[in-house]
């Protein structure tokens, strides 16, 4: 037997207004927004209220996925903003065939890595942030950090011995990403952070490295034995890309094209 619809008394006051009152209570704040537009138009074109109803709802998913879509993206933490919108795919040294199959995701949702390297200018970051970009496009969660973040990660974590739990925390992320090794030494707390993240997530989430040395090289920034552990668990499920070339930023600044021309 179908269940009985129970009607709601109102207080014989605006219909709108009373409906306006109730997604306020019921915290649908997009539905809230579109129904005093929405309601003379149904009127006017006599829609049926099934449609009316599809359009509200319509309007409450649209606006929450994209709230997710900034805390996502705010969450993540970019540096930068870059998106494939701005990438030139023909400039870039990496295989027009490899940069499409990255794209397509399918590698984090493997839960595989991906270390990029090569030298600076080649644009490595700014290819990783636009794949953490498209993952979150994809609904996905992202964490972009650089090495040493991982060595504030540690530091701040250590002193109430709960670096065990921000680690498990860290990795409920779909893609984590780690930029810029290799410029500099490693910290041995930025070291160990490393380490500890590459362990945590070995497996059980995908990671992308953006590195000036080719990970076999990371033992000249830390310390060997650390070094050897983390590029096992990293490489074993790993896409390595290695980008070659002059410097992007270089060739732009020699050519002009890094600043407004002065008048």
């Amino acid at each position: 037997m179908a269940t009985p619809i129970r009607t709601v008394t109102g207080t014989h006051g605006d219909p709108l207004t009373e409906a306006i009152e109730l997604t306020k209570r019921l915290k649908l704040p997009h539905i809230r927004r579109a129904l005093t537009d929405l309601i003379p138009t149904a009127k006017a074109q006599r829609w049926d209220p099934a449609e009316v109803v599809r359009v509200l709802l319509s309007e409450e998913a649209a606006g929450r996925d994209a709230a997710n879509l900034r805390t996502r993206r705010k969450r993540a933490g970019f540096p930068a903003g870059k998106t494939f919108g701005d990438w030139d795919e023909t400039a870039s040294s990496i295989p027009r065939p490899t940069q499409d199959s990255l794209k397509m995701l399918e590698w984090v949702t493997r839960k595989e890595n991906l270390c990029i390297c090569g030298p600076s200018g080649t644009g490595k970051s700014h290819f990783t942030e636009a794949l953490g970009q498209a993952a979150i496009e994809a609904g996905m969660t992202v964490a972009w950090f650089t090495i040493e973040d991982l060595g504030a990660l540690v530091r701040r974590h250590r002193a109430d011995d709960s670096l065990a739990r921000a680690m498990a925390r860290l990795i409920r992320t779909d893609l984590i990403i780690v930029d810029d090794i290799g410029l500099l030494p490693v910290s041995p707390d930025a070291a160990e952070g490393f380490y500890r993240l590459v362990d945590a997530a070995y497996e059980r989430r995908a990671l992308a490295v953006s590195s000036n040395l080719h990970p076999s090289g990371f033992d000249e920034i830390m310390p060997k034995t650390l070094a050897t552990a983390t590029v096992d668990r990293l490489l074993h499920h790993a896409h390595v890309v290695v980008t070659q070339g002059d410097s992007f930023r270089l060739n732009q600044a020699t050519s002009g094209q890094g600043v407004i021309p002065l008048r």
